[in-house]
């Protein structure tokens, strides 16, 4: 039963991470579709991208690396600062 609970719960996480996706902005490393491989970073793993947008506010991004090498923005918060 603990199984059933644990992959039910499971699916429900990852569809809603699907749905949820969060969309590139001019500045993020996947913005206009760009094709960003990396080589030596282990699946699952994620990294930071941090940009200024253009109203000088700081961006933080959040990718993680895909079993294909590619990655997936999965998160973002912009600075109050201005």
């Amino acid at each position: 039963m603990k199984t059933l609970i644990s992959a039910v719960v499971t699916s429900l996480i990852a569809g809603s991470a699907a749905f949820a996706s969060v969309a590139p902005i001019p500045g993020s490393i996947t913005y206009d579709n760009a094709n960003v491989q990396l080589e030596k970073a282990p699946a699952g793993s994620t990294f930071f991208h941090t940009f200024s947008n253009g109203d000088g506010r700081d961006v933080r991004e959040i990718y993680k690396v895909n079993a294909d090498k590619s990655v997936t923005l999965v998160n973002r918060t912009v600075s109050n600062a201005s």
